[in-house]
């Protein structure tokens, strides 16, 4: 038997787990995702518009959460949080350390997007009397998301890479998947560069939609 049958005899007997796996990644991902940005909004409008201790809490927030890395973040919700009373599942806690993460760097990314787009334009409107909820919602939002967009594609693709380090307590997304199959049969160079295809295939995807976003969005501005 070939190197390569005896790969893909492998691959397909592991296939279930493979794409467990697969699904576990792109679940915490999305979920990760989602959550962040929300947060990350509320975050990068703090930034842009508050000012006072709430601004200085939240500016402090972003600087600590940037500067840790994502390993510190996931161990810390796994086990410091079950010390406090609040207990998570691995899962829970790798969903939470990853959108913390998440929110952090889409609040960046919200604060300087808001800041390019040009104040006169928030004027404008507060001189026709819309209040800043319709201001942001009908002007500033649609700018900004457009300037936003290929930063916030590259932070999703970074809290997909980030997944992977939710091995370490246990998740069973892909690369945890992987190694498992490694485990028994000692396929290691194979199944690494498997792995690394899977992950390069799902940000690929997530860069193409992120392409197609702003296509529609430029389409969007311009009719």
């Amino acid at each position: 038997m070939s190197a390569a049958q005896a790969f893909f005899d492998v691959l397909w007997g592991a296939r279930m787990a493979l794409l467990g796996g697969l699904a576990t990644t792109v679940l915490v991902s999305l979920l990760a995702v989602l959550a962040g940005t929300l947060l990350g909004v509320v975050v990068g409008l703090v930034l842009s518009y508050l000012r006072g201790p709430l601004n200085w809490l939240v500016r402090l927030y972003v600087d600590f959460i940037r500067g840790t890395p994502v390993l510190v973040l996931i161990l810390a919700s796994f086990y410091v949080l079950g010390t406090v009373g609040w207990k998570l599942n691995a899962l829970q806690a790798g969903v939470l350390a990853l959108a913390i993460f998440c929110s952090s760097h889409v609040g960046e990314i919200v604060r300087g997007a808001l800041g390019a787009v040009p104040r006169g334009q928030t004027e404008a409107a507060r001189t026709l009397g819309l209040s800043f909820p319709l201001t942001f919602a009908l002007i500033l939002l649609p700018q900004a998301a457009r300037i936003a967009l290929p930063a916030w594609v590259n932070t999703a693709a970074e809290i997909v890479k980030a997944s992977t380090l939710l091995s370490i307590v246990g998740v069973a997304e892909l690369l945890l998947a992987t190694q498992e199959v490694i485990a028994r049969s000692f396929m290691g160079l194979p199944f690494y560069v498997f792995a690394g295809a899977v992950y390069f295939a799902v940000n690929f995807a997530i860069e193409r939609l992120g392409k197609a976003l702003e296509r529609r969005l430029a389409t969007d501005t311009t009719q």
